[in-house]
């Protein structure tokens, strides 16, 4: 009987397994096996030879990658650019969810969130070409704006000053809606009875978004800096891929956008996968550390 019993009921987990097999083979064959090519890192790489070919150079990319020039550079502009995205990326959300939660007339309310969501959907590419157009020094819509009050054209996606910049106002275009989205789910889920009884209180709107609403969103605020903080080398290769040129490396040049010049620009096939090594160590760190602190600061566990 008991052994019928853990048949029948083993009979489902065994589809279940089966039915998870493909999707399996599929992570093993595109996210581990490509793995294997790590080991170019630690090779005078020549595809004309292949693995068991190229003559094994030890930790002499990873020498050669530390002692370039423009290698700390790249760095910094790394750290920079993340952490910029990183910080605007919390605050700013943050604010237009609670401004947007103050809203009474709900047909407003839900056009502007669809308005700041829309962008979200769109690649970078489509942005990219959208921001070439308005930002050109010559017919573009921002700067024909700016000769009205007699101000020079700027050349904003060639001029190393104001490219952070744009990087930085065109993340927040594309990212803000859907990280306030979020939040105004946390806001919703903060119980009524806590604003009825600080307005009993008498705490204006002021004192109930700062004593209410900001505690109330304390947990997913926690939650998401932390989990954030595992993209410190993750500046956003799509959006600078797109946008920088020559002109601008010096304050754009990041380690996704140096890895692609010289992998697949100049052939460095071993130098460029000895920098994704490293970048892929320290995002590892940067990522064990934030699911840990999440777990201690937010309560949260992936399993």
């Amino acid at each position: 009987m008991n052994t019928t019993f853990r048949k029948r009921r083993g009979m489902p987990r065994a589809a279940f397994h089966i039915m998870l097999l493909p999707a399996v083979i599929l992570i093993l064959i595109y996210s581990y096996g490509p793995l294997a090519g790590l080991a170019i890192a630690f090779q005078d790489f020549i595809p004309a030879n292949g693995w068991f070919g190229s003559p094994w150079i030890g930790m002499d990319n990873f020498k050669y990658v530390w002692s370039m020039p423009g290698f700390m550079q790249v760095m910094s502009n790394t750290i920079v650019i993340a952490l910029l995205k990183i910080v605007v990326g919390i605050i700013l959300p943050i604010c237009l969810a609670i401004m947007l939660n103050e809203v009474k007339h709900m047909i407003f309310k839900r056009s502007v969130q669809t308005l700041v969501y829309i962008p979200y959907f769109l690649s970078w590419v489509i942005l990219s070409g959208i921001l070439i157009d308005l930002l050109s020094p010559s017919g573009g819509l921002v700067n024909i704006v700016l000769s009205q009050f007699h101000i020079k054209p700027i050349y904003f996606l060639g001029d190393s000053g104001w490219f952070r910049f744009v990087l930085i106002a065109s993340h927040i275009w594309k990212e803000v809606g859907f990280d306030t989205i979020v939040y105004l789910a946390a806001i919703l889920s903060i119980d009524k009875s806590l604003y009825e009884a600080s307005a009993l209180d008498g705490a204006g709107h002021m004192n109930q978004m700062w004593h209410v609403t900001l505690p109330g969103m304390r947990p997913i605020i926690v939650l998401l800096t932390v989990l954030a903080l595992g993209n410190v080398l993750n500046a956003g290769f799509d959006q600078i891929f797109n946008l920088y040129s020559p002109q601008v490396y010096s304050s754009s040049d990041i380690l996704d956008t140096f890895v692609y010049r010289l992998g697949i620009e100049q052939m460095q096939y071993g130098v460029a996968t000895a920098v994704g090594l490293f970048k892929s160590i320290i995002s590892f760190i940067f990522i064990s550390t934030s699911y840990y602190l999440a777990y201690k600061l937010a309560d949260y566990r992936i399993f």
